[in-house]
C-alpha cells in the first residue's frame, strides 16, 4: 500500500506529491512510475503492490500540472509557462536522486504509460548513465503527418487565444475520436479498459479527465518527436534493456501499431535488448485492463531478469 503522500522540492521548483511503496520482499531494484495525461500517480497503487512484493521499491509522482503536484507556473492541464518538457524531465531525475540516495546501489527502472511513456524515453535519452532499463506501456511516438498537422493547429490556437488555455480542437481529435471508435460503448471513456469498474473509477475521480492546456499538448507532441531522433538515441547504450507494452484495442496507439513502429525503430538503431509485448484484445490502460494479472507478472520476470545481472 501507498503510504500517505509524500512531498519533494525539485529543482525546478516544484513541489512534487509522490508515493512509496517500499519492498516486501529481498530487494532486487527501484522501480519508478511516469503516469499518463489528465491522470495522477496514486491510480498505480495495486501495480506498485504487486512490483514491492517482487522486490522493488516503487515511487510514483504527480507530473507537474497533475494530482498533488504544486509549481507556481503549472497549475492543472499545463506543465510549465514554459520549457515544459526540460522541466518534466527534470522533475524524473529529482525523484530519481531521490530513490538513489535512499535505496543505494539498487539498479533503477523507469516505468511510463502513455504520456508518461513519453515522458519516460524523453527522460533516458536525456539523462541516459541514470537509468539501468526502461519500460513504454501505449505511449505513440510515431504521430507522423496527422502529429505535424496538430502541431499547426495548436500553434494557431496559441496565436489567437493564448498557450494557458484549453484547447479546443485537440480533445475532439483525441479522447472524443478514441472515445467514438469503441462499437457499443457505454460511456466516452470505455476507450481506457473493457472494465466497466475501472471505467466508472476514471470518471469519478476528480483528478482524471481535465482538460489540457495548448502548452500541455505542444509539449505531448515535443515530447512524441524528440526521442525518437537519431542524435538523442545515440547517447543512449545500445545494450540497456527496453521493454515496450501495447493493446491491440488501444485506438490512441492505432491498435499499437504505435508500439510496434518504436521496436522496430529502436531495433534498426542498434538497441539489443528490446522486449514487445502486444495484448491483442487490450485497449488503452494495460494496468486496469480484464487481464491485467497476465501482463504484470510478465512485466514482473523482465523486471527480474533485467536487475538479476546487477
Amino acid at each position: 500500500m501507498f503510504a500517505d503522500t509524500e512531498r519533494l522540492s525539485s529543482p525546478t521548483g516544484a513541489k512534487i506529491a509522490y508515493h512509496h511503496a517500499p519492498a516486501t520482499a529481498e530487494a532486487r531494484g527501484i522501480l519508478l512510475i511516469s503516469h499518463g495525461l489528465a491522470e495522477h500517480a496514486r491510480r498505480y497503487e495495486a501495480f506498485a503492490d504487486e512490483m514491492a512484493a517482487n522486490g522493488f521499491h516503487v515511487y510514483a509522482h504527480d507530473h507537474r500540472g497533475h494530482g498533488d503536484t504544486t509549481a507556481d507556473d503549472a497549475p492543472i492541464g499545463r506543465f510549465a509557462r514554459r520549457g515544459g518538457v526540460a522541466q518534466v524531465i527534470a522533475d524524473v531525475l529529482a525523484m530519481r536522486e531521490l530513490a538513489a540516495s535512499t535505496h543505494p546501489g539498487l539498479p533503477i527502472i523507469l516505468f511510463g504509460h502513455s504520456m508518461g511513456g513519453l515522458i519516460s524515453l524523453n527522460t533516458v535519452v536525456t539523462h541516459p548513465d541514470k537509468f539501468d532499463a526502461v519500460t513504454v506501456w501505449n505511449s505513440n511516438f510515431n504521430p507522423g503527418l496527422a502529429g505535424r498537422a496538430a502541431q499547426l493547429i495548436l500553434k494557431t490556437e496559441r496565436m489567437f487565444k493564448g498557450s494557458d488555455v484549453p484547447s479546443g480542437l485537440l480533445p475532439k481529435l483525441t479522447f472524443a475520436t478514441w472515445g467514438r471508435s469503441i462499437a457499443n460503448r457505454r460511456t466516452d471513456f470505455d476507450w481506457l479498459s473493457r472494465d466497466p469498474k475501472q471505467v466508472d473509477a476514471y470518471i469519478a475521480d476528480p483528478l482524471c479527465g481535465f482538460d489540457a492546456s495548448v502548452s500541455l499538448w505542444l509539449d505531448i507532441f515535443e515530447l512524441a518527436f524528440r526521442a525518437p531522433q537519431k542524435d538523442h538515441l545515440d547517447r543512449v547504450r545500445r545494450s540497456m534493456p527496453i521493454h515496450l507494452v501495447g493493446g491491440g484495442k488501444d485506438p490512441a496507439t492505432d491498435h499499437a501499431k504505435a508500439i510496434s513502429w518504436l521496436s522496430n525503430h529502436l531495433k534498426r538503431a542498434g538497441f539489443s535488448h528490446i522486449t514487445t509485448e502486444i495484448y491483442p484484445d487490450m485497449r488503452h490502460e494495460t494496468l486496469n485492463e480484464i487481464g491485467a494479472e497476465e501482463a504484470i507478472s510478465r512485466f514482473a520476470d523482465w523486471c527480474r531478469r533485467v536487475t538479476a545481472n546487477n
